[in-house]
Parts: C-alpha cells; structure tokens; sequence
C-alpha cells in the first residue's frame, strides 16, 4: 500500500516537519546531486567502521571485506557520527522522495502531539536507532547505509501509538485511480510486518524495525505528556472557531 494522505488535519504549523524536509532536500541537492562519490563514504554510518572502531582503509572499500589492513581513507572520520548523517543523505531521487512524502504525511500531527523539540528529538533518536539496528543485523559490511527511512519509521511508529483510528488515503500500486481508506493501525501495521518480509538486499530493513520501535515506545513513554499537549492544543483550536 502506497499512502496519499491522512485525514488528520494538523492543529498547529509543522515547522520542524517541513524544516527536516528542506534540509533534506538541500542536502541532497548541494553534496549528492553534483555527483560527490566521497562525502557518502566520509559522513556516513559503515557497520564495519562502527564494529572495528576504524574507518575504512581502501583495500575494505575495493575488496567489500571488513577489518583488512591498511590506512583509513579518511582517518579523521567518527564512525559513531555517521549514525546520524545518515538519516540526512539518500540514495537518489525515488528514494528521498518517497521518504519526503511520507513524512510529510505523518509528521505533522506527531510534532503536535511531541511539540516541536521533543517531535526533533524523536527523529533523531529514531534515525539514530534504526542505523544502529542495521549496524547489529550486518556487523561486517562494507557497504555505507544512507536515508531517513528509520528515522520517518520512528514517527510512523509514534503516529500508530497517538491516532490508531486515524483514516489513511492509500492505493496499491499502480492502481492509482483505485485509492481507498483504511484506519492507521490497519496501514502501519501492515507495513511493519512487511518489512520481516523484504527480499531486496539493497533495502536495510532493520533500520526500519529500529526506528519503529523506537517511535512506538516514545509515544508509549510519553503518552501523558502529549495527550496533555493534543488536548490543549485542540481546545485552542475549538476557540479560534468560535
């Protein structure tokens, strides 16, 4: 199921949803777009760099093989770093639109329910988990992991927690035409499952199960604190109506 929209409007402006967006897109446009082949294996999360605690030396990149001597191509790299960029850098044009238009869906009535640091904040740690979980599943690769897909899994999972009857716009593809609802939990869960059932090798699964369940147990950790914050914020709306 491809998702169009939700039927949730926002109560307030989204702008860390749609600063995230920008800086992504920007990001791509300015280090990835002009063809820059280095800055992917410079700032991005390698399981190897994180296991061995070295970056990788040339003889690991041309050979796929972790933990072979030689001198690190960029000695100065922080391997735990690359947790993070990596949720900033995509793979190509489908990917970070597709990611983009996601979060576009989901993102805005999670920062209203988290406000806008703590909505930030989730993000990251999401990102953060779901690139670390993909580091524990593949320890010796070489191979550098790069998009937000944990990190927008981790709001998925936080949106499932705070709206399960919201309704979502979707279609299978490329049925397009044919697009019907179903209740958020109906459409999250769904996707959950199917990540345990990726045969794409190229598509880092666990990144989006560790997200997931990071943004599931935010919302559930959290859930007083932002039911407080939804009900203050749709009283304040119900007042602006009147």
């Amino acid at each position: 199921m491809f998702p169009v929209r939700d039927e949730l409007a926002p109560l307030r402006a989204s702008y860390v949803s749609w600063m995230i967006i920008a800086g992504t897109v920007i990001a791509y446009l300015l280090w990835q777009l002009p063809g820059e082949p280095d800055i992917v294996y410079e700032a991005t999360v390698i399981p190897c760099e994180v296991t061995t605690g070295e970056p990788l030396s040339l003889e690991e990149i041309r050979g796929a093989a972790c933990d072979r001597d030689g001198n690190p191509v960029f000695p100065e790299k922080d391997p735990w770093l690359g947790l993070l960029v990596s949720i900033i850098l995509h793979g190509g044009w489908v990917h970070l639109g597709f990611n983009m238009w996601s979060l576009s869906i989901f993102g805005n009535n999670v920062e209203d329910a988290f406000g806008h640091i703590g909505y930030l904040g989730l993000y990251a740690a999401a990102g953060a988990a779901g690139s670390f979980a993909h580091v524990l599943g593949n320890p010796s690769s070489t191979v550098p992991l790069v998009g937000a897909s944990g990190a927008i899994a981790g709001v998925m999972g936080a949106y499932i927690v705070l709206y399960p009857r919201a309704r979502i716009v979707s279609f299978i593809w490329p049925l397009f035409f044919f697009q019907f609802r179903v209740p958020a939990w109906v459409f999250l869960g769904f996707w959950f499952l199917s990540q345990f059932f990726i045969a794409d090798a190229s598509i880092a699964w666990l990144a989006h199960v560790g997200g997931f369940v990071v943004g599931v147990g935010g919302a559930l950790v959290f859930r007083e604190r932002t039911q407080h914050r939804l009900a203050r914020l749709r009283a304040r709306a119900f007042r602006r109506r009147r």
